[in-house]
């Protein structure tokens, strides 16, 4: 998933530097879900520091123009992907779109914002993949809308195996720049957790929905 070693090391420094992403394996977060988790992750942070949105953005559509060439249109999920989607379109000097978790209710009653034509190649970006739901969800708009998606990128995925599944299983291809195996890796590196803490991060991946956090 991560295609780039040295990508995906640098992107999880980067992440725990700003705190976009903290690690609490001792006083974990609640996810919506009710799930116990070590992890908060809130890549909306990166766009507040120019360096490292340029460092995210420039390494997305590398990715990108490898993977796809040169797609017709980026589409950003709403609304965590709005603002780094924005950003990689430009720098690839292509259309932007966005999609919402659901059609409006009013007006045009658009779930897919922006000007996009049948058939046209369309690459979406991502800033978190948990479960994939949302993502996928998004994917299955643009394939509603007309459009050919060829792939998705992200910036960081928890790597989970049920979400990998469910893009195997809705045929979309996901690349990210760094995932959680890399974050530990560099946390650890980093001095952050003894050994207690960093196996209590590593079991909360096998199994985040019965993960106990009592070491």
């Amino acid at each position: 998933m991560v295609r780039d070693k040295n990508v995906g090391i640098k992107t999880a420094e980067l992440l725990l530097q700003i705190k976009a992403i903290k690690l609490q394996p001792q006083k974990p977060f609640t996810w919506a879900s009710g799930w116990k988790s070590p992890i908060y992750c809130d890549n909306r942070v990166t766009l507040s520091y120019p360096t490292i949105r340029n460092f995210l953005r420039e390494h997305l559509a590398a990715q990108i123009e490898e993977l796809y060439g040169k797609p017709d249109v980026i589409a950003g999920v709403a609304t965590g992907a709005i603002g780094i989607g924005m950003l990689v379109a430009d720098y690839m000097k292509l259309p932007f779109v966005y999609v919402r978790p659901e059609a409006k209710k009013h007006g045009r009653q658009n779930q897919v914002e922006g000007f996009l034509e049948k058939d046209q190649k369309v690459v979406i970006v991502e800033d978190l993949i948990s479960t994939g739901k949302s993502s996928l969800n998004a994917a299955k708009a643009l394939h509603e809308a007309g459009a050919k998606v060829k792939g998705m990128v992200a910036l960081f995925s928890y790597g989970f195996d049920f979400a990998i599944d469910n893009f195997k299983e809705a045929g979309i291809e996901l690349t990210t720049l760094s995932d959680y195996n890399h974050l530990i890796e560099v946390a650890e590196k980093q001095g952050h957790f003894d050994t207690a803490e960093t196996e209590l991060l590593t079991s909360w991946r096998k199994d985040p929905s019965n993960w106990k956090h009592n070491i």
